[in-house]
């Protein structure tokens, strides 16, 4: 039986440039709003006692799902079932009075939740202990930290034993000593047989909490299955999107006279040496080499980092990843016109088969923003004997007594 069944929902909002032109469309009939759809064609279902989570980049819809599940909000269209009681843990603070003593919103939510007063009672001293703020109980909320809340919200939630539990990202802002308490609270939840939703952009939990998980993008959903195969997916996508700086999107848009982006600092070239200097296209394993680009700084006073990855074939799987964000090695600032020259020597290859392109790239001083990356030419590891991708340096040692 489904705890959960969601069907073609959709949610729109209007957005006005002007507070008064809701007004002024509602005398003249004439719109002046646009239509932003925050969700389209959402469809799902939980059984009973399964767990689901949510994943997806900030701003693919999320929250708004969530609200949508426990009813703060209402869809624009399609149809939300759900069986039994609902908890949620959703906003910080979302359903306290922040003039009320913590003891006295414990009545108020739990209230809220249908819990009735007896039950209430018998509840209060479970929830305080959980929580830990028993010296802090009978102190308004508005007192309260951000840990504070959620610390009261969570024990709240699942202290009257819902049939459905849904939460948001809210138990990120806790310490770690109450997220372990947490964890473990919603793996009780899970073996007595309820329903959750998680909503996390920690994709460990949501692998070992969830047994599926939906992935978001701009309010559709991109993919939906068993939780650690979506959440590889995600991960995927995630390390393989390349990051642009504001500037660079301004001048793709804009465009130059020559078509370059405005940036501090361009590659030249990316090349793979050996020992004697030279460039090499084909490696032995464990050969010892040495990966180089060269850059030309754009822009006076400038500080940035350097990295690079091995990608395997031109199926852009990174392989491995090495960056200049240390203190033993120089970041600037550089002036404009210089020409940097980057290696690191790498003790011993440790592919041992195929192909791989050294990708050379050049990061802002946060190390975030990458201006931009180059491939070098496809370089070919011989052929040797063994099994496996990797060879791995060893030393081997036999006794006999």
């Amino acid at each position: 039986m489904h705890s959960i069944s969601v069907e073609n929902i959709y949610k729109d909002y209007r957005i006005y440039a002007r507070p008064q032109d809701r007004l002024l469309e509602l005398l003249t009939r004439k719109q002046r709003h646009r239509v932003f759809h925050v969700l389209r064609d959402i469809s799902f279902s939980v059984l009973e006692g399964k767990s689901l989570g949510i994943i997806g980049d900030n701003g693919a819809g999320k929250s708004t799902l969530m609200k949508l599940l426990v009813g703060t909000l209402q869809p624009s269209g399609g149809t939300i079932d759900i069986r039994g009681q609902v908890a949620a843990l959703l906003e910080l603070g979302a359903g306290f009075h922040p003039e009320f003593s913590g003891r006295r919103n414990i009545y108020l939510n739990a209230s809220l939740l249908g819990v009735p007063d007896d039950d209430i009672v018998a509840l209060e001293n479970d929830i305080i202990e959980f929580s830990e703020l028993r010296d802090f109980i009978d102190q308004p909320v508005k007192t309260y930290s951000s840990g504070m809340y959620v610390r009261l919200a969570f024990s709240i939630a699942t202290m009257v034993r819902p049939d459905v539990l849904v939460i948001d990202e809210a138990l990120s802002v806790g310490d770690i000593a109450f997220q372990k308490k947490c964890v473990q609270r919603m793996n009780e939840f899970r073996q007595q047989n309820k329903t959750m939703v998680f909503c996390s952009h920690s994709m460990y939990h949501v692998q070992e909490l969830c047994d599926t998980a939906i992935w978001l993008e701009k309010g559709r959903i991109r993919e939906i299955g068993k939780s650690e195969e979506v959440v590889a997916n995600y991960e995927d996508y995630c390390n393989s999107r390349r990051v642009y700086t504001k500037g660079e999107e301004q001048a793709n848009v804009h465009g130059s006279e020559e078509g370059v982006a405005a940036k501090d600092c361009r590659i030249l070239e990316t090349v793979m040496r050996n020992t004697d200097g030279e460039v090499i296209t084909a490696v032995d394993p464990l050969q010892e080499v040495v990966l180089e680009l060269r850059a030309e700084i754009l822009n006076d006073q400038t500080r940035c980092f350097f990295g690079f990855a091995l990608m395997k074939d031109l199926e852009e799987v990174m392989s491995t990843y090495l960056a200049t964000e240390r203190p033993d090695v120089e970041s600037g600032p550089f002036n404009k016109g210089e020409i940097i020259t980057v290696q690191v020597r790498l003790k011993g290859l440790t592919m041992r088969t195929g192909n791989f392109h050294v990708l050379g790239g050049v990061a802002d001083e946060s190390g975030l923003l990458w201006y931009e990356t180059k491939l070098s030419k496809e370089i070919k590891i011989n052929v040797n004997k063994g099994w496996g991708p990797l060879v791995m340096p060893c030393e081997w040692s036999m006794t006999r007594k």
